[in-house]
């Protein structure tokens, strides 16, 4: 792969400078696009030696919600280990309440 078909593949580049204070100015073209209004939060991945960010819009966080989901809830979980929680208590209970006998 060549830099020159990297390019083909990215299209537009844009680049800016950081300042001393570590800002970055993303261009208009790309907040129009993005839907990047002041105060919209940003959130920046590291991936390997690049740094992608993509705006946290609500678009962005419906294409993500449930992502992560998995097929029993936090709740259902923390009552099962409840559960066993309580029935070794009550085995303990029931060991040191038996009389002991040699």
């Amino acid at each position: 792969m060549t830099i020159g078909s990297v390019f083909q593949h990215v299209g537009v580049i844009d680049s800016v400078y950081v300042t001393t204070r570590g800002r970055i100015v993303i261009p208009a073209r790309l907040r129009r696009k993005l839907g990047i209004k002041p105060g919209t939060k940003v959130c920046f991945i590291e991936h390997g030696s690049e740094i992608l960010f993509h705006p946290v819009t609500k678009e962005y966080v419906r294409s993500v919600c449930g992502m992560l989901k998995d097929t029993t809830s936090a709740t259902a979980e923390l009552l099962i280990e409840r559960k066993k929680d309580r029935e070794r208590e009550q085995a303990k209970r029931k060991i040191l309440s038996t009389p002991f006998s040699w």
